[in-house]
């Protein structure tokens, strides 16, 4: 059984950085993709981020273009999220999951973490 667990949520300010981490145990996650999804309380989730497995391509959601960037080392089965000039609307619970179909629909996964929270203020 695959868990995953987040760290480095935390209360920035707005402009200030974070890096996020996801450790995988369990398992090596062999064929699957995996990102990073976000939820802000009364809202759905939302994709944020993710690496491929076949092709290690990276996508991302278009509001956190050029300031997140995430990373994958496939040897020690961890994904992280380095997240750069963080604004008040990024404030929601950061989600590590695992997905073996696309990575755009939340739907899709089906390994989850219990989240890490990042908080923005302005």
């Amino acid at each position: 059984q695959v868990q995953l667990v987040e760290s480095g949520g935390g209360l920035v300010q707005a402009g200030d950085s974070l890096r996020l981490s996801c450790a995988a145990s369990g398992g090596t996650l062999t064929r699957h993709n995996m990102g990073w999804v976000r939820q802000a309380p009364g809202k759905e989730r939302e994709f944020v981020a993710a690496v491929s497995w076949g092709t290690r391509d990276t996508f991302y959601t278009d509001s956190v273009k050029g300031r997140f960037t995430i990373s994958r080392d496939f040897a020690k089965n961890s994904i992280f999220l380095q997240m750069n000039g963080l604004r008040p609307e990024d404030t929601a619970a950061y989600y590590c999951a695992a997905t073996r179909s696309g990575v755009h629909l939340t739907k899709a996964y089906e390994y989850w973490g219990r989240g890490t929270q990042v908080t923005v203020s302005s």
